[in-house]
């Protein structure tokens, strides 16, 4: 993002915040004018911005049907799955062995950050299960990793909007990080990638169970 102009930055954050809380929801139409007008941007940014969430795999183009917002479908969901289990596992074993102390007191106020918390507010929750995960990201120390898994966000919290009605899930989630600290903060790195990875699993499994689209 950072070698593209500040207008189109301004435009993709506005839009992705548009398709991840589902205020576009997926397989909707796009119009770009009809865009730019509502989220009060010009439409050359937009266009720009619109390509990159082509990259990002939340909007798609055809022919047939222009650009809509990329559909949320059982493929599709078993192969992000399939790729946040292999990387957030590999950034959590990672985190063990590499996590400085600096990292460590960040993932501890994170998780003193969720004891004060709401259960019964899942945007909260959310914000905090992602803003974990960034941390345990960063503590890998591995730039092309966290950067990967960054991009995944986008595509896993369409799924944690669908979801939000189930805050008791949400808060069992966030609770798993806990023993996954404990972990990373012994270096026992076989055990934070075996939790992070059952973590991942347990929001998937969920996800199946609550979405029609992953039946």
């Amino acid at each position: 993002m950072e070698l593209i102009g500040i207008d189109t930055q301004r435009a993709y954050e506005r839009i992705w915040e548009k398709i991840t809380t589902l205020a576009l929801p997926p397989g909707s139409p796009i119009n770009d004018q009809q865009l730019a007008a509502g989220i009060d941007m010009a439409l050359t940014p937009v266009q720009e911005a619109l390509k990159l969430l082509v990259h990002d795999e939340l909007v798609c183009f055809s022919a047939r049907h222009g650009l809509y917002v990329t559909e949320v479908d059982p493929p599709a969901l078993k192969q992000l799955s399939e790729m946040r289990l292999a990387l957030e596992g590999l950034a959590a074993r990672l985190a063990a062995q590499r996590a400085t102390a600096d990292d460590l007191t960040v993932l501890e106020s994170l998780r003193g950050q969720q004891a004060a918390l709401d259960s019964a507010d899942p945007h909260a929750l959310f914000d905090l299960d992602h803003h974990f995960h960034q941390a345990v990201a960063q503590a890998a120390h591995n730039t092309y990793l966290a950067s990967v898994l960054e991009r995944f966000f986008g595509l896993s919290r369409r799924l944690w909007y669908m979801i939000l009605p189930e805050p008791g899930f949400l808060f069992a989630a966030v609770e798993e990080h806990l023993a996954l600290l404990e972990a990373i903060k012994t270096g026992d790195a076989d055990r934070a990638e075996q939790l992070m990875r059952a973590h991942v699993q347990d929001f998937y499994n969920n996800v199946k169970t609550i979405l029609p689209a992953g039946d």
